[in-house]
């Protein structure tokens, strides 16, 4: 089985691209702590090195990378979606 994004910690939301990813396609992603595998289908294109999102994040909730916050939805985000600064707001500065 084929890996297309990595997900650094198993309370994590998103996961990293390890190549591009094209809207609408099932694809793996492995967990790095665990080596276990979970599937989810692209709802855009997501380029090498973005976010993919693996589950559902309410808009203003906290999204979690690295089992830390990395920062906050600014808008509904749907598991298979590409998280990036369109949908994802930092909390370093705030």
């Amino acid at each position: 089985m084929k890996c297309q994004f990595w997900i650094h910690a198993a309370n994590d939301y998103v996961g990293v691209a390890v190549e591009d990813i094209p809207d609408g396609k099932s694809v793996t992603g492995v967990y790095m702590d665990s080596e276990k595998t979970m599937q989810v289908k692209s709802r855009s294109n997501i380029p090498l090195g973005h976010k993919i999102s693996v589950r559902d994040i309410k808009k203003g909730e906290h999204i979690v990378e690295y089992g830390e916050v990395i920062g906050e939805a600014t808008k509904k985000i749907r598991a298979g979606d590409h998280v990036h600064i369109h949908n994802l707001k930092t909390l370093r500065w705030s």
